[in-house]
């Protein structure tokens, strides 16, 4: 702060300097509609305080009033429904680093509660009955136990009561100890990813800077995960029964910087191909290959009762020829890649306990993404799956 800013600059300083003069939230709607989205949460107030819609219990630290003097979540929450088939959704910070409340709250140990009387439960209820989202995402709980916050009493209105208790759904994040026990799906930890088949479902939180949440005037190219990472994190969160919400950071001027641009289009162009594997999939019975590193699994049940097997790999053989040791072929099965047109070809492995998979020459665009590619396996075992 010293070296960048004024002598006595402080935080709330920062609000007139946040404009959104760019702030385009049609080509946001079109930007999240391109990358494959099918769920977005926008930040409505952070640890700050500071929220982006115009709050009754926020005097003169919202959008509204200082900075853009625009509702945000409305003009967002309206392009996202006019232009897309895209789920709203909300993340909303229970506590604020600074405000006066709190920290009286926080100096008697959480035994007086006027912080969540006065501040947090009236913002939770306006944000549900203005932009009615239909994902709640809590933050910011863990200095207090849900008593405190007066979680119970909220999550019964929204799922009883709430213009959203039909479709709402809502994370783990509702006060000390609950995170990771308690919830529609569970968060855990940021950039939460166990590597295993979690049986609740689950979310992978996680940015596409590798360090920071918001936007960073000093990054370079290193600071930003690669799309081939993020492919990763992508499928191994579904592969293990999880979803991904993926965080970009947009400028003051309210524009989404190119690189996150570009990282959000190439996930889209991948999922033009590879999407039959990942969305509405379930983990299979492996998720990773018994032989080869670096293969996922994920699975989808037809209506006819049989179950289609996807192999998802990131590295391509030298040889072309990729060694599966997980999938039990039957003389029914049969190999394709997405992307491709053609059956492959396949044989089992001279010792047994795999499969050995002809690859195809990789010509066309579809198939020269570079970055993963998806088998799909038809007629397994079905006494293995």
């Amino acid at each position: 702060m010293e070296r960048n800013y004024p002598p006595g600059f402080t935080y709330a300083d920062f609000a007139p300097q946040f404009k959104a003069e760019f702030y385009n939230p049609d080509h946001w709607a079109d930007l999240f509609q391109a990358s494959g989205a099918k769920y977005i949460v926008l930040t409505s107030k952070h640890h700050e305080g500071f929220s982006l819609w115009n709050s009754s219990v926020s005097f003169n630290w919202n959008a509204m009033q200082v900075g853009p003097n625009r509702d945000l979540v409305r003009e967002l929450s309206n392009s996202i429904r006019n232009r897309t088939k895209i789920r709203f959704g909300l993340y909303h910070s229970l506590f604020e680093w600074f405000n006066p409340l709190y920290l009286h709250d926080k100096e008697n140990g959480f035994h007086s509660r006027l912080f969540p009387t006065i501040k947090t439960l009236p913002e939770l209820y306006e944000i549900v009955n203005e932009y009615e989202p239909e994902i709640i995402w809590s933050d910011g709980d863990n200095s207090a136990n849900d008593t405190y916050w007066t979680s119970q009493e909220f999550l019964a209105w929204l799922y009883n009561d709430s213009p959203v208790k039909d479709t709402v759904v809502t994370n783990d994040r509702w006060g000390y100890g609950v995170a990771c026990n308690h919830g529609g799906y569970y968060t855990c930890a940021d950039r939460y990813n166990p590597g295993k088949l979690i049986p609740h479902k689950w979310e992978n939180c996680m940015t596409i800077d590798r360090t920071s949440w918001g936007y960073r005037r000093e990054a370079t190219l290193d600071s930003y995960l690669r799309i081939e990472d993020i492919i990763s994190s992508l499928v191994s969160t579904v592969s293990c029964g999880g979803n991904l919400l993926l965080n970009i950071g947009p400028t003051k001027e309210g524009t989404i910087a190119p690189i996150f641009e570009e990282r959000l289009l190439q996930i889209g162009n991948w999922l033009k191909i590879n999407g039959e594997a990942i969305y509405e999939s379930v983990p299979w019975t492996h998720q990773n290959d018994t032989v080869t590193k670096h293969v996922w699994y994920t699975s989808r049940k037809q209506t006819n009762g049989s179950v289609d097997v996807y192999a998802i790999f990131f590295k391509w053989p030298q040889d072309s020829l990729l060694v599966l040791g997980s999938p039990e072929p039957t003389s029914h099965t049969q190999v394709t890649m997405l992307g491709g047109d053609q059956s492959l070809t396949w044989v089992d492995c001279e010792e047994g306990g795999c499969i050995i998979v002809s690859l195809p020459t990789v010509t066309t665009p579809e198939l020269d993404l570079r970055w993963a590619w998806t088998l799909k396996l038809t007629g397994l075992d079905s006494n293995r799956i």
